[in-house]
């Protein structure tokens, strides 16, 4: 069952505890009303009575006659008048318990609207973006004390983030040293003969040399993305001859595979990192290509709409499950480990290209192709 917000639980609360006070009031007032009506009552019916002797009272004088006629239908006006009085008084009540309630509701909502506003902004918290999501102070004062211990938790995860991103810079490092050694050494075995080593020797240095080249790649992709908040990001970008230029440079890859690369872009610029937008959409095209059937095809298309670039790559491959659709841009995911690694993925290069997406302040999605295979859609604001 969906909990009840807390400006429906203060509107509630308020509106019983209005309609219980005005209850309580229209009973006195009713009771009373009612105390001064029945005394007229009994003063008309003991008119007929000789006691009226100060000057000062106020009688009404009524033939005899008529006397018994006026008491009958004083009775039932008075009857009359209690009953509407006290029909008046249930509905001002409800009415009065109504107006409170709505009053409640906006002025609540308009007292909780910095904690909506706070909330808001948590949600837009991720990990990339915690230098922007500080919280400035408040009026109130215990909003504010909560938006101090919040600054100060972003402040923590962001020292505690910037030490896993320098980590993994270090570690990238101290990597390529040792494993460009071990392909210097292996590049000079295999360019030498041995006419001893049999074939169990020959599949060992195979394997020990795609290993090394797979994590030559994956430290080369770790390096690429710690360093992704220095590369500059101002340069006039000719969306379309970009486009060309990766398809030209994978071209040999599609012939292999036997798939068919189509450019659709219009003559587009766009303001951004022209190094990181080609390895945007170098991976995206390699991608599509990788995990396509023979015989399918990779449409790369660019256009303006409005204030938006919208670049999309779609494949005629098996698809992605609507499930791991999210997953994607994860590192060292793969919806397909065996045919991953049989194509040399190193489970990085979706994830390269959620960083460039968000470093240029621009966002990416993935949806079924009506074709079949996938579309990946990346949109900048410019």
């Amino acid at each position: 069952m969906k909990r009840i917000s807390l400006q429906w639980r203060l509107t509630c609360i308020i509106t019983v505890y209005i309609a219980v006070i005005c209850g309580c009031v229209t009973t006195l007032v009713y009771k009373n009303g009612v105390y001064y009506m029945d005394s007229l009552q009994e003063t008309v019916d003991a008119q007929g009575d000789d006691h009226v002797d100060d000057s000062e009272e106020i009688f009404i004088s009524i033939p005899e006659d008529k006397w018994d006629e006026f008491a009958n239908d004083f009775s039932v006006q008075v009857y009359n008048n209690k009953a509407d009085y006290k029909k008046n008084s249930l509905i001002i009540s409800a009415l009065l318990a109504l107006l409170g309630g709505v009053a409640t509701y906006f002025i609540s909502g308009h007292a909780l609207r910095p904690i909506r506003e706070f909330s808001d902004k948590i949600e837009k918290v991720q990990a990339q973006n915690l230098a922007d999501s500080r919280i400035e102070e408040n009026q109130v004062k215990e909003l504010n004390q909560l938006s101090v211990s919040y600054n100060k938790m972003l402040e923590r995860l962001s020292d505690a983030f910037e030490m896993q991103r320098q980590f993994t810079a270090n570690a990238a490092h101290e990597l390529r040293t040792p494993l460009a050694l071990m392909q210097v050494q292996l590049d000079l075995y295999n360019s030498t003969r041995h006419p001893g080593s049999d074939e169990e020797t020959l599949q060992t240095i195979k394997m020990v040399t795609e290993q090394n080249d797979r994590l030559g790649k994956m430290v080369k992709t770790l390096l690429d993305m710690s360093e992704l908040q220095t590369v500059g990001r101002d340069d006039k970008i000719i969306v379309d001859a970009l486009v060309d230029e990766v398809l030209a440079d994978l071209e040999p890859l599609a012939q292999e595979k036997n798939i068919k690369l189509i450019g659709k872009c219009e003559n587009i610029t766009m303001v951004g990192s022209d190094i990181l937008i080609y390895r945007l959409v170098y991976n995206l095209v390699e991608n599509a290509i990788k995990y396509n059937h023979a015989g399918g095809q990779v449409t790369v298309t660019a256009d303006r709409k409005e204030k938006q670039v919208h670049l999309s790559v779609a494949d005629t491959g098996n698809g992605i499950p609507e499930e791991l659709r999210e997953r994607v841009f994860e590192p060292f995911f793969r919806v397909d480990k065996s045919r991953s690694r049989a194509l040399g993925g190193v489970g990085l290069g979706l994830a390269l290209v959620h960083e460039i997406v968000r470093v240029h302040d621009g966002s990416i999605t993935v949806r079924s192709n009506p074709s079949g295979g996938t579309i990946f859609d990346v949109m900048f604001t410019q």
